[in-house]
């Protein structure tokens, strides 16, 4: 399984950002995206930006994976998905 991680611009120069997210730092490819600017987020794979993310997927996909951390150990997931409802 290939998973994608948001990761925020810190420094940006031609081709390459350095970013953050999720307690790591990388320098990140991001020749196939439009340009960045500073404090915009990435979805980054296997070290490039995928594409552009907005506040809220980022967002998203943070709590989706730290709810997979969660279930990883065993813990309950429940509060992680407040936005989706049972039926």
């Amino acid at each position: 399984m290939c998973i994608g991680i948001p990761m925020r611009v810190v420094k940006n120069n031609e081709f390459i950002a350095l970013c953050e997210g999720r307690g790591e730092w990388r320098s990140v490819n991001t020749m196939l995206i439009d340009e960045t600017t500073e404090g915009q987020w990435l979805l980054v794979h296997l070290g490039s930006a995928l594409r552009i993310l907005d506040v809220e997927e980022a967002g998203q996909i943070n709590d989706a994976l730290d709810a997979l951390t969660a279930a990883l150990q065993g813990d309950c997931v429940d509060g992680y998905f407040a936005d989706l409802s049972r039926t």
